[in-house]
Formats: C-alpha cells, structure tokens, sequence
C-alpha cells in the first residue's frame, strides 16, 4: 500500500468514526447499535426522524465545510508562499458577511442570506483581484496587503450594521459571524465543490510543489507560473465562498489544518490536499459535535469551539515547529 493510501484510509477511518459519533450524540443519545441501524436502512421511526432529518444534515454540512476550508487553507498557503494564510485572508469572508447581515436586515430567508453572503465574497474576490492587479502584474506581497485592507473596510461597514441594526436582529447576526451551522440543510452544493475541487487539484499537485518553491523556480522547470496563480486564487475564492455561505466565519480550520499536515506529513500537495479535505471534516464535524453537547439544550457556535481548540493547539505546533 502507498504512502498516499495508508494516510487516506486512516483518514477515512476517522472520518466514518467522527460522522457516526456526531449523530449518535445528542439531546437524546442513541447506543452505536440504534445508529448503525438507522444508517442501513432500519431502526425506529423516532430514531429514522432524529437522525436522517436532523443530526446526518448537519452533519454532513459541518464535514463538507470543514473540507472546504481547509482546502482553501492550503492552497492560500501555496499561492502566498506563507504558512499563516489562511482562507480569509484576502478579506472574503468580509465581504460575504456583509451579503448575510444585509439580507438579514432586510428580513430575507435563510436561502436568501446563504445566497447573498455567497454574492458578497464574489464581490470582495473581485474588488481584490482588481486592486491588486491594477495596470501591471500582482505578486502575493501585493495581493495580501490588498485583501488585509479590504477585509479592514468590511469589518468597518460590519461594525456599522451591528450598531444600527435592531436589538432584536442582533442574535442571528452574531451567530453568523461567529460559525453557525444550525441552519445548514443544504449539503449538495458544498459536496459537490469539494469532490471537484479536491479531484481537479490532486493532478496539479506536482505543479504546486514547485510553485511553493517560488515563482522563478517553477518558471525554469516550465511550470506556466500565472495562469496556475489565476487558477488557484479563483478555485480558493469559489472554495472559501461555498464554505462561508453554508456556515458563516468559521475561523483557524483552514489555518491550523493545513499547517498541521505539513508539519506531519511533509510538503507534498499530492498529499497535503486531500489529507486536508478529510481532516478540515473531522475536526468540524468533532467541534460543531461539542457546540450541539457543551451547554446542552443550548448552543454555542461552531466557531467558538475551533476557536478554542485551534488557539492552543497552533501555539503548540508553532513552539514544536522550532
């Protein structure tokens, strides 16, 4: 068995145990045996209800997003040559919450926010790749610094929106603004760009490795260095996208994950980027799981747990890494 084999059936393994424990646990929690059970297809009406209409939807949003953005994550780190980028570093994020709270504001259905915050990252990509490209050529020292300013104006109009929105507007948005998946039904359009995404990627994984390398040394080797950057600036974009409009701003999953990895199991993106899609599910699916369970019945958002659980564990990795 391959290297690239071994780590993805382990991975895999993880996957169904995560997937399989987040559905199990709960308000009412059901035994491996009633959950398997429903799983193929039997089990009771109750538990069929619980399980295949509430917990796997969810479930299955959390894992795709979870991907998604750590997929992001590591391409970002490719094109910017930088191990601290993450997916919203170019300010996508921002411009996606800006579509929400005003489609929230306006008294919009969830399709309707999920459908403006995807518009508004469109926006931002476009707004930065327009000002970072100006009249010339970009590099990723302009691109980055361009996308940190523009993130900075979104959250300035964001603070804005907050102030004067209504007292009773306020919750749901600060939900999504801080991860919320309590609302994710909708899970084929984030499956659907993940397995694209991750399939179209693995054969230009060669390509990545030695665009990571630097511009001038994929350029010798006869790698067509710009429309590869185009290529990766827009799939991370669509990517980062998708994710932010299934679940809000969910934040360190596609900065740690990615970093871990590579710290783990080298710099191959042949590698790198599936282990990232399957590792990016779990760890969200594990976390949306404590969000649902810490406080029960209430809720936290997701984006407090991976926030609390990547905090230390980048510490971690950046002290170990020395």
């Amino acid at each position: 068995m391959t290297r690239l084999a071994l780590i993805l059936a382990i991975l895999l393994g993880g996957s169904l145990v995560a997937v399989i424990m987040a559905v199990a646990v709960g308000s009412v929690p059901l035994t491996p045996a009633q959950t398997l059970a429903v799983l193929t297809g039997g089990g009771e009406p109750l538990h069929q209800t619980l399980i295949l209409e509430l917990r796997l939807p969810r479930t299955l949003a959390a894992f795709a997003t979870g991907g998604l953005l750590a997929v992001a994550g590591a391409l970002m780190q490719v094109l910017l040559r930088n191990p601290l980028a993450d997916p919203y570093v170019l300010g996508l994020s921002g411009g996606a919450a800006v579509g929400a709270l005003l489609a929230m504001l306006a008294g919009l259905g969830t399709l309707m926010v999920s459908g403006s915050a995807f518009i508004g990252a469109m926006i931002s990509t476009l707004i930065v790749f327009g000002l970072a490209h100006g009249t010339g050529s970009w590099t990723p020292t302009r691109l980055l610094l361009t996308g940190v300013v523009v993130a900075a104006g979104w959250g300035a109009f964001i603070s804005f929106m907050l102030a004067v929105s209504p007292t009773e507007e306020l919750p749901g948005m600060l939900y999504w603004l801080m991860g919320d998946l309590s609302h994710a039904r909708s899970i084929w359009p984030a499956w659907t760009v993940l397995v694209i995404v991750v399939l179209a990627a693995m054969p230009l994984g060669r390509s990545l490795n030695v665009l990571a390398r630097g511009p001038m040394q994929a350029a010798a080797l006869g790698v067509a260095v710009r429309p590869l950057e185009w290529t990766i600036y827009i799939v991370a974009a669509l990517v980062t996208a998708t994710a932010v409009t299934v679940a809000g701003s969910i934040g360190f999953v596609g900065l740690v994950v990615p970093h871990m990895l590579r710290l783990v199991l080298g710099n191959d993106q042949r590698i790198i980027l599936p282990a990232s899609a399957l590792t990016g599910g779990i760890l969200l699916t594990l976390a949306d799981t404590l969000a649902r369970t810490m406080i029960a019945p209430q809720q936290l958002p997701v984006g407090v747990i991976t926030a609390m659980l990547g905090v230390p564990v980048f510490l971690y990795l950046l002290h170990r890494s020395r």
